[in-house]
């Protein structure tokens, strides 16, 4: 039987999303391939770690839209469809890296794993030995995500049973609040006492392992998400009035962005920078929020299509989960034959890194993500089943995943 082809829907791409995911990724693989990219992009690459921050805060959008807009005509979402869904959509690709980690360790970037149960569960981010586990670092921000899909859609069923915009306000204060308290414990309490040293110092280690990766200090992206997606569904007359002035929520986004940026020095968290550490995330997220709502305004900029932001788009989360081992296969193992010195920072073997990270994300986009997807589908128009995210994730035709 055929496969029902998301190609037959009528498209709804918005293409500022389509913009903002390509721009999260390409960040993000300039940060964590700076050391062999070109000096010149040095700049960017340091900024980087910020383009995570950015899925955060479209994941929470998009996911957000979807579990609450059923409520909007009165009905409820179901959480049995909304997990069988994310199933669908992160695991296949997902296992399949992750045995290829396991089965191949001259793939892994780095040469230890953590505890091979880490990974299936999600739990990497919660019991890091850091740095010693570096292989599959980037799995991190996989379990925040993880965790935000297992407990967001209680949290609405909860919050929807009686609605209430200051119990609401009130929940998503006191995240923030939360985010900022233990940021701050930790800080001052468990890394500072060690002492600030080289990188290889304890404190080092401590600050990824206490505030970096854990998901409860990270929550700050994907709660303005969240924000935006309830004044989506329940305050239409707000959302189309900021939507708009697309130059305005863009001017805006930026300046916000940049002053957070600023905060932040124009690096990576620093452990002499305690503003930053506590307040830094949640401003950034709010920079980056006000660009997302810009990206979905009716007017602005990113309105229009950038070449190339779909495809980078579509395949954002095959190359989250590969470009550092492709990268790693490329500088050790194919150089020669490639023939490029892979520390010679050229742009040359930049290019090469380009290159075959995307042949690679292309290559487990087409045989693993996008079969499951429309096997997803398929499975839905089978049980007669609406699809929940027809208004939402056919926005962008790749749900939002990292």
């Amino acid at each position: 039987m055929k496969l029902a082809s998301q190609e037959a829907r009528p498209s709804l791409r918005l293409h500022g999303l389509d913009t903002l995911r390509a721009l999260a990724i390409l960040v993000v693989m300039l940060y964590h391939l700076a050391y062999r990219m070109p000096e010149s992009l040095a700049p960017i690459a340091a900024l980087g770690w910020t383009g995570v921050d950015l899925f955060f805060v479209l994941s929470g959008f998009l996911i957000g839209s979807q579990l609450l807009k059923p409520y909007i005509t009165g009905d409820k979402p179901s959480l049995a469809d909304f997990y069988r869904r994310r199933a669908f959509r992160i695991l296949p690709a997902y296992f399949v890296v992750l045995a290829l980690y396991f089965a191949f360790p001259a793939w892994r970037e780095a040469p230890l794993t953590a505890p091979w149960w880490q990974y299936p569960t999600f739990t990497w981010n919660l019991f890091v030995d850091f740095p010693a586990h570096r292989a599959f670092s980037h799995v991190w921000s996989l379990c925040v995500e993880e965790h935000f899909y297992l407990i967001l859609p209680l949290l609405v069923l909860w919050l929807m049973r009686k609605p209430s915009l200051a119990k609401t306000a009130a929940l998503l204060t006191a995240v923030v609040a939360f985010g900022i308290a233990i940021r701050s414990f930790e800080l001052f309490h468990v890394i500072l006492p060690n002492g600030i040293a080289a990188e290889t110092d304890r404190s080092g280690a401590l600050f990824m392992e206490r505030i970096y990766y854990p998901t409860w200090s990270r929550l700050d992206g994907l709660l303005v998400g969240v924000m935006l997606a309830l004044i989506r569904c329940f305050r239409p007359a707000w959302w189309t009035r900021l939507t708009t002035h697309g130059n305005t929520l863009l001017a805006l986004g930026l300046a916000v962005t940049g002053v957070a940026f600023r905060l932040f020095h124009w690096d990576y968290p620093s452990l002499e920078n305690a503003p930053a550490i506590l307040f830094g995330f949640p401003l950034l997220s709010l920079g980056l929020g006000l660009l997302v709502a810009a990206a979905v305004s009716e007017n602005g900029p990113l309105r229009h299509r950038v070449p190339g932001a779909k495809l980078l788009a579509t395949l954002a989360f095959s190359l989250y989960l590969t470009h550092k081992e492709i990268a790693h296969l490329d500088a050790d193992v194919f150089s020669h034959a490639l023939h490029f010195d892979p520390d010679s920072r050229s742009w040359f073997a930049a290019a090469i890194y380009a290159l075959t990270c995307v042949a690679a994300a292309t290559l487990l986009h087409a045989c693993v993500e996008r079969p499951f997807l429309l096997l997803r589908d398929h499975f839905d128009a089978k049980q007669h089943r609406p699809t929940p995210t027809e208004s939402i994730d056919e926005e962008l035709r790749t749900e939002p995943a990292l």
